[in-house]
């Protein structure tokens, strides 16, 4: 067997074998269904009509190797840091001069959030934008996640993870670089700029951790704000304690017992999928159904990044870290220096708030959009490549004046 340096950048193409599409298959066609109370919609959780419409699809139009094939369009690679492996795409611009541009992804998301978005990144002139604009783009799978998973030992929180993207930027060659990320992304995006400001330009995130109302504002912290933004904390207040009454169960069980629910998972494509699909259904910037809001079969290549890797269950341990970690859940340890830029999607269920962001971030861009949700970049590829180009820009030029 072939050793390599523990440094070592290897090249990767993915490549998955026939006889595991082969059990897929024949796990569906076998799907055991559970019982639903009639008329229930979505209140129990992801109905059974429309999951037997999607298990079908998938089953008999899906074509993975069509989504294989546009994900081997990038060069993909993996390399060993800090004892875990870390697949990742590498996707360099056209113009020599681009800026280095760390994109993260967060659960139950992967890579393939960023499929449309990486084009006009890379290549802003192909796609009606500036040359100036370019990034040499890097797409890490998370440790634990998809292509980057299983990990082999626990601790793998968002500073963790924060130190390996460091390390693989400078393996790369990028001593300076950009950062973005949503949902997990966002807090390792956060902790990146937090703690290397001398190597992050800037960070875009279209989420802030610990940045909603999750306490009742109190007439004195309301009197403190301006209308808009009173009226907006009083929002993300409402929407907060919604979402902590009927949408955390997934977090809470993740938080303290990953491995019981990675039985399951691992075991039951349609137990996956399920697992997945409603969080798209409520976190998406849709009336109803995912599909609205997110193409149905870049949904379900999301998916197979989870079921053919095995990684429920590793995927889930990042909750479980950040409950157990020494340093708390998501606060931040200390502000943040690097210069920080929000994106604000109305469909996400959680609302960042401006008054708290100044006092975590070196906020120098706020951008609020009418659409959008959770998974930005799926969602609204060109409002989001619109908004990481414009803030970068915004950087460049008051480093110029």
């Amino acid at each position: 067997m072939t050793s390599f340096p523990a440094e070592t950048v290897v090249p990767f193409r993915l490549a998955v074998p026939q006889e595991d599409l082969d059990e897929l298959h024949e796990r569906l066609d076998r799907t055991r269904w559970p019982d639903e109370p009639a008329g229930a919609g979505w209140a129990y959780g992801v109905p059974g009509g429309y999951l037997r419409e999607l298990v079908r699809y998938w089953r008999h139009n899906y074509d993975w190797r069509g989504a294989e094939a546009r994900l081997n369009e990038w060069p993909q690679f993996t390399t060993t840091i800090d004892g875990a492996n870390v697949h990742f795409a590498h996707v360099r611009s056209p113009e020599p001069d681009a800026t280095a541009l760390i994109l993260t992804h967060g659960w139950p998301g992967s890579v393939v959030e960023f499929l449309d978005v990486v084009g006009p990144l890379t290549d802003p002139a192909a796609h009606g934008g500036d040359p100036a604009d370019a990034f040499h783009v890097v797409l890490p799978s998370i440790p634990g996640f998809g292509l980057s998973g299983p990990t082999p030992d626990t601790g793998w929180e968002g500073s963790r993870i924060a130190g390996a993207w460091a390390e693989l930027m400078r393996r790369l060659g990028y001593e300076r670089f950009g950062v973005q990320g949503g949902d997990w992304g966002a807090v390792i995006s956060r902790e990146l700029g937090r703690a290397h400001p001398d190597r992050v330009i800037g960070v875009h995130l279209n989420l802030l951790p610990g940045g909603q109302q999750v306490t009742e504002p109190t007439p004195q912290e309301l009197a403190a704000l301006d209308p808009e933004e009173r009226e907006r904390t009083l929002t993300s207040w409402r929407r907060w304690d919604a979402w902590s009454r009927e949408g955390t169960g997934y977090a809470v069980l993740q938080s303290t017992r990953p491995q019981t629910l990675a039985y399951a998972l691992t075991d039951s494509p349609v137990g996956q999928l399920a697992w997945i699909v409603e969080k798209f259904a409520e976190w998406t910037d849709s009336d109803e159904l995912p599909e609205e809001a997110v193409d149905r079969d870049l949904l379900l290549t999301n998916v197979m990044l989870y079921w053919l890797t095995g990684t429920a269950g590793s995927s889930g341990r990042i909750y479980y870290e950040r409950a157990h970690h020494a340093g708390g859940a998501a606060a931040p340890r200390e502000p943040s220096t690097a210069p920080t830029a929000l994106a604000l999607f109305p469909g996400d269920p959680q609302i960042p708030l401006r008054h708290k962001a100044r006092r975590t971030e070196n906020l120098v861009r706020w951008t609020e959009f009418d659409r959008g949700g959770h998974f930005a970049a799926m969602e609204e590829p060109d409002l989001f490549t619109g908004d990481v180009r414009a803030f970068f820009r915004q950087l460049r030029e008051a480093a110029d004046r």
